[in-house]
């Protein structure tokens, strides 16, 4: 295949380069790897960093061997493994397999073209720099980009996307806007802590996916009176002091001094297009060959949630860490080889 250009005659040609070093990304650079490729990883945070984001004292809702990459067992006292625990995990299976992790990178843009790609990064202080590759794997996930309110006073410092930790919280009062896992997670953690908490959420009861051991503690908790609940509700704005909300009964006005937005996520689909990912229907489906995950642009593959578009409940690490084997064998036809490559 062709090489590309770049800076430097002495810069490396990769085989694959992976945007996104979560556990899917992590997944394709082993199996490309394994089969004989050079990979490199590139994430603007650090490794794994959607987890790293996850709440602190996290379960996950899954066992450990299903979230096992690299044939690499994930071994836990727990019935279901920590959020602490699963980056012990990915760390050790990075350095069991010598990834190169280009962390803190984030990609501004990618030039070239099938064969001969050229990604441009930029460091934490701006510094820009390039890496050249034959083959190119987006698996950026979504929990970077949250789903705005879009309410004056959203920009505030008390509104917060994401939840870590309840401590700060305690004797305050909380709004928890949503209905999902996340926001009931929240909301108990919360409450349990000390807070005063509010649940907002614009439709009549709890989502039906909320877990099965969750549904019923946040659902007493309301019951009780212990965490108030406004349903077919929904935040329109934001004060220092206060929250204003609209209900069925009309407006009203929280005091409040936090209040956490956790109403979703969604990949970073303006990335996607300009790469040339064709993005198709409500839903925002990418391109992509079922089989290969090949996109619409030649040497561009797909890995992970991104393959759903915004129907994010659909792939998970226990299904998106399956993709690093399709790509592989994808990648080992495109370069037509019988076998695996030799390398030193």
């Amino acid at each position: 295949m062709s090489h590309s250009t770049s800076s430097s005659a002495e810069d490396p040609i990769f085989d694959l380069l992976v945007i996104g070093a979560g556990p899917t990304g992590l997944a394709c650079a082993i199996e490309a790897q394994k089969a004989g490729f050079s990979a490199v990883l590139v994430d603007k945070g650090c490794l794994c960093n959607s987890l790293f984001h996850y709440p602190a004292h996290m379960t996950f809702f899954t066992t450990s061997e299903l979230l096992e990459i690299g044939g690499i067992p994930f071994s836990t006292p727990n019935a279901k493994p920590t959020r602490n625990e699963a980056l012990e995990y990915y760390r050790q299976v990075a350095a069991f397999y010598k990834l190169d992790v280009r962390q803190y990178r984030r990609v501004e843009r990618v030039g070239g073209s099938d064969g001969a790609f050229v990604v441009h990064t930029v460091d934490r202080f701006g510094r820009p720099a390039a890496l050249n590759a034959r083959k190119l794997t987006i698996s950026i996930g979504y929990y970077d980009l949250p789903n705005m309110l879009g309410i004056p006073g959203e920009e505030l410092s008390k509104v917060h996307h994401y939840y870590n930790d309840p401590h700060p919280y305690s004797g305050l009062d909380v709004a928890v806007i949503g209905g999902k896992n996340s926001a009931a997670i929240a909301a108990l953690e919360l409450w349990r802590h000390g807070a005063r908490v509010t649940l907002i959420h614009r439709d009549p009861v709890m989502h039906r996916h909320v877990k099965y051991w969750i549904k019923p503690d946040i659902e007493n908790r309301i019951k009780n009176g212990e965490i108030k609940a406004l349903f077919n509700s929904r935040a329109v704005e934001v004060t220092p002091d206060t929250l204003e909300v609209q209900t069925a009964e009309g407006r009203k006005t929280l005091a409040n001094d936090f209040v956490f937005a956790l109403t979703g996520y969604h990949p970073d689909f303006d990335f996607l297009q300009r790469l040339g990912v064709t993005l198709a229907g409500e839903d925002r489906l990418p391109a992509c060959d079922k089989n290969t995950l090949e996109s619409n642009v030649p040497g561009i593959y797909l890995a992970g949630v991104i393959v759903a578009g915004s129907r994010t409940n659909e792939i998970f690490i226990e299904n998106g860490r399956f993709h690093g084997k399709q790509i592989a064998a994808a990648l080992t036809a495109k370069f037509n080889l019988p076998s695996a490559p030799k390398r030193d």
